[in-house]
C-alpha cells in the first residue's frame, strides 16, 4: 500500500516525526499564578497523541514570569514547572509520538486578560496577577497599559532565560523546541517596524531588528546541542505596508537558518489591532511555499486546514513539509486516524484499544 504524502515520516536533526500532521500550539489559559500545568493539560495534550497526530507541539509557555501572555499560562522557568511537564512528555512518548513545546515572551502584548473565564478585559493589574511589561518601544498594543523598552542589559537577560528554558525543556522530555516569533509576541515585536522604534543595534534596518531573534536562536541552539531540533514560528506579513511583508521575513529565516534553526512554522499577522487580513481555507499556505523555496528551509503551513484531502494535497504539492492543525484539532483530537481512513491509508500504529474503530 502507498503511503500518502501525510502519513510519510519526516527525520529532522536525531528526531523522526511519524507523519506530517502536526498539533499547533493552542494556548489554554488553564494553570495557575504560579504557570505549572495541569491535568488539564495532560489530557489536552495527550488526546492528540491518542489520536497519533505525529508531532504535539505544547502551548506558548513563557521563558520566564513576565514572558506569559495572561496570568494563567504555563511556563517552564522552574523545577516544579518542569517536573509536570515531564509527566505529559511520557504520556505523549508512550502513545509514540514527539512532543514540542513553543517557548514564548509576549512583550508588550502581556500581562493581559485570558481568553476565559476573566471578568476584565485589556492588562492584568497586580490584584489578578499582573505585571509590568516590556518591549523594544514603549509603544502600547492596542489600548493596553505602555510597555517599558528594554535596556541592554534586560535584553541579555531575555536571550538568557530563552537558553534556560531550552534546557528545562530538554530535560522535561521534549524533543523539539519552538521559538515563538509570531503574532505580535516580543520576537515579532523587535522585527516590525510597527512596535520597534529603536535607534540602536536592535532597530532601524531589517538586520538590526532580527538581530534579537538571531541571539536567541543561536542561544537556544547552544543550549540544546546538536541533536535537537529548533524550530521557529514567525509571522509571514504584518498585512499592511508599514510592517514587514513576506520577503522580509524569508531575508531573516535565512539568517535564522544559518544560526541554528532547522524549521519555521509559518503564520502571520499579530502586531496590531484592525488590520485586514483576507482568511479563507489554506490562506497562509502560500507563505510557507514562498519561505520555504526562497529562504530552502522546511516549513509547516497553518491557517483553516480542515480536511485530510487539503491537508494531504500541500505536502504532496511541496508547497510545505507538513501541516499544523489547531481548531480543527480542538474539534477532533483523532484527526490523524479519520484522515488515514479518508485516504485509504491503514494505519500502521494505531492505538490498539480504538483498533476496532479502524474500518
Amino acid at each position: 500500500m502507498s503511503i500518502p504524502a501525510l502519513f510519510q515520516p519526516m527525520t529532522v536533526r536525531g528526531v523522526t516525526i511519524p507523519n506530517r500532521i502536526w498539533v499547533s500550539p493552542l494556548c489554554e489559559y488553564s494553570a495557575g499564578l504560579d504557570g505549572v500545568p495541569t491535568d488539564w493539560h495532560l489530557v489536552h495534550l495527550g488526546s492528540f497523541a491518542i489520536g497519533r497526530a505525529g508531532l504535539v507541539m505544547a502551548e506558548a509557555t513563557g521563558i520566564n514570569p513576565v514572558a506569559r501572555i495572561s496570568p494563567h499560562d504555563v511556563g517552564i522557568w522552574n523545577d516544579n514547572q518542569v517536573a509536570a511537564w515531564k509527566r505529559i512528555t511520557n504520556f505523549i512518548h508512550s502513545q509514540g509520538v514527539i512532543a514540542g513545546i513553543q517557548l514564548a515572551h509576549a512583550g508588550r502584548k502581556g500581562s493581559s486578560a485570558p481568553g476565559w473565564g476573566a471578568d476584565y478585559d485589556g492588562t492584568s493589574d497586580a490584584a489578578h496577577g499582573g505585571w509590568q511589561t516590556v518591549a523594544p518601544s514603549a509603544v502600547p498594543f492596542a489600548d493596553f497599559d505602555p510597555p517599558v523598552a528594554l535596556d541592554s542589559a534586560g535584553i541579555d537577560a531575555v536571550v538568557d532565560d530563552w537558553a534556560a528554558a531550552a534546557r528545562r525543556a530538554v530535560t522535561a522530555g521534549f524533543d523539539v523546541i519552538e521559538i515563538h516569533a509570531a503574532h505580535g509576541y516580543l520576537l515579532h515585536q523587535f522585527l516590525s517596524p510597527i512596535a520597534n522604534k529603536r535607534d540602536d543595534e536592535y532597530g532601524g534596518s531589517l538586520e538590526n531588528r532580527a538581530h534579537l531573534a538571531r541571539r536567541v536562536v543561536r542561544a537556544v541552539r547552544g543550549a540544546v546541542g546538536e541533536s535537537v531540533p529548533v524550530f521557529v514560528r514567525v509571522s509571514a506579513t504584518d498585512w499592511t505596508p508599514e510592517g514587514i511583508d513576506v520577503a522580509d521575513v524569508a531575508r531573516v529565516v535565512s539568517w535564522l537558518a544559518e544560526d541554528g534553526a532547522d524549521h519555521v512554522d509559518t503564520s502571520t499577522g499579530g502586531i496590531a489591532p484592525g488590520i485586514h487580513i483576507p482568511t479563507g481555507p489554506g490562506y497562509q499556505v502560500e507563505f510557507a511555499d514562498r519561505i520555504k523555496h526562497d529562504s530552502e528551509i522546511a516549513t509547516n503551513a497553518v491557517g483553516q486546514i480542515t480536511t485530510a484531502e487539503q491537508a494531504n494535497d500541500i505536502v504532496a504539492s511541496g508547497k510545505a513539509d507538513a501541516v499544523m492543525l489547531g481548531r480543527e484539532m480542538m474539534r477532533d483530537p483523532h484527526f490523524a486516524l479519520r484522515a488515514s481512513t479518508e485516504l485509504g491509508y491503514e494505519l500502521p500504529y494505531w492505538p490498539e484499544q480504538y483498533l476496532r474503530a479502524r474500518s
